[in-house]
């Protein structure tokens, strides 16, 4: 598009260019300041846009809100995958959370804190405990240690995914070693003395 009044032209992005602007904007501006603290004008102004224009591809704050966490949660299955745990699990995962800090604090540090939105987060921590207990069954007797382990080993994984994102990013190369560490100490102390 070009401009006969000597402005600089101007691009219209088509809609699914401008949907995916909106996003991002949302997930920067949600994960600044948590959804109750974000109104649709922080995230007009973090998109360069107007209020209206928000409206046009979301019907309300929370609308945004749920597209932004279920864009989150389709990256996230997209490189972590969804039911299976392997040795390549805790490296996609951090890769995941690198790639989109913002994303992924949203999903497993403000979501869960936010009443509108926790059967999401709920829905995400059963099925990471489902996995979690197919998989250890080969290794932990039936029973209440297995249980627990099924539920801590997802926890401690995303807490410990977001303490390294909270704390830099460091060591990237042994990050998933570390965490690793970490999963495999639960495993030991669930196994039968």
């Amino acid at each position: 598009m070009t401009s006969t009044s000597g402005q600089t032209p101007v691009r219209r992005l088509r809609r699914t260019e401008r949907r995916e602007q909106i996003l991002d904007a949302a997930t920067q501006a949600f994960a600044r300041s948590g959804y109750a603290a974000t109104s649709l004008d922080d995230v007009a102004r973090e998109a360069s846009l107007t209020r209206a224009l928000l409206y046009r591809h979301f019907d309300s704050k929370a609308d945004l809100y749920r597209a932004v966490l279920d864009r989150a949660c389709q990256r996230l299955v997209e490189t972590v995958g969804e039911d299976d745990f392997d040795e390549t699990s805790i490296p996609s995962l951090l890769r995941a959370a690198a790639a989109d800090p913002d994303a992924f604090r949203l999903l497993f540090h403000h979501a869960a804190r936010e009443p509108e939105f926790r059967e999401l987060i709920d829905s995400i921590t059963t099925a990471s405990a489902e996995i979690a207990r197919s998989n250890l069954a080969k290794r932990v007797p039936a029973g209440p240690w297995l249980e627990w382990a099924s539920r801590l080993i997802p926890t401690l994984t995303i807490e410990a995914v977001i303490a390294w994102l909270d704390s830099g990013q460091p060591d990237p190369e042994q990050a998933a070693a570390r965490v690793d560490q970490a999963v495999k100490g639960v495993i030991a102390a669930a196994q039968p003395r």
